[in-house]
């Protein structure tokens, strides 16, 4: 409300939320009550989480198939769905005799729009071992992308690469106002380390689209980092408007085409490993 300039001081609109007020100030505030309750469709799905979306389980950790257009957790909107809720349901679901929610931690995230492996922990106990994996690089983690080629960006001129990597930093671009958009930000501003490797696994062409099919192994853990690299690098993702992409499938959703494919890391308690691969959803090979 502030940026919006709905918020005056002594009379006058102030449009900066870290103005410092001295004592007796008035502040006032023009509530436009309808655009304030107005709770948009979000398009988000109804989902229900069932034995054939769980990828593997065991006392002490749940990896499940997240599908797209799904929060991985809650957000600012009251009762709205999400995939930790979702886990909390099929888990009391399990042992309905519980007088209280079953415990699902959460260790790392995937975008509303982006589906496939997603882990949660089942115990406090094995929660620093899990986040240490995820730290330390131990996880595995690969998604498929499906992209355009811009015949822009780092890799312009040059021929199809059969592999390559993105190494560099990045971090927030857009006013903290406006929706997330991430960059390339030097080290000395505030970005972060980040490095992605990605494989051309297919070609093809949908409509008289040329597409590429990647494979895109982090082996950091940014904000939009693959889609922001991909991007940088001519290879946009099909619906990411944000990085450049073009529109998605109809038949699709429009989604944003990015999945977690494989997640495979040491287990917490025993080392032993564990390999995690969430089928590939429909257009996402030629």
């Amino acid at each position: 409300m502030i940026v919006a300039g709905c918020v005056s001081v002594g009379g006058r609109p102030c449009t900066r939320p870290s103005f410092i007020l001295r004592a007796g100030s008035r502040v006032t505030a023009d509530i436009d009550e309808d655009k304030l309750f107005y709770e948009k469709d979000n398009g988000d799905i109804e989902f229900t989480l069932e034995e054939k979306d769980v990828l593997f389980e065991d006392d002490s950790i749940i990896v499940v198939n997240k599908p797209p257009f799904l929060p991985s957790e809650e957000t600012m909107v009251d009762g709205r769905g999400n995939m930790h809720q979702a886990v909390i349901d099929y888990l009391w679901k399990k042992k309905p005799s519980l007088r209280n929610p079953p415990y699902a931690g959460i260790m790392h995230r995937l975008d509303r729009e982006t589906s496939g492996a997603l882990l949660f922990t089942k115990t406090r106990e094995v929660n620093k071992a899990v986040h240490d994996m995820f730290e330390n690089r131990t996880a595995t983690k690969i998604y498929r992308a499906v992209t355009t080629c811009t015949g822009e960006g780092r890799l312009r001129g040059l021929a199809l690469p059969h592999s390559f990597s993105v190494d560099d930093y990045i971090g927030r671009v857009s006013p903290k106002s406006q929706a997330c958009r991430m960059g390339e930000v030097p080290a000395d501003r505030g970005g972060l380390h980040a490095r992605t490797d990605f494989t051309l696994v297919h070609t093809g062409e949908r409509k008289g689209r040329p597409l590429c099919f990647f494979d895109c192994e982090l082996a950091t853990g940014r904000t939009h980092q693959i889609r922001v690299h991909l991007s940088l690098s001519g290879f946009p993702i099909v619906g990411d408007s944000v990085y450049g992409g073009t529109e998605g499938y109809p038949e699709n959703g429009g989604r944003i085409m990015l999945h977690a494919r494989l997640l495979e890391f040491p287990h917490p308690l025993t080392g032993e490993t564990v390999r995690c691969e969430a089928p590939l959803p429909p257009l996402f090979a030629p």
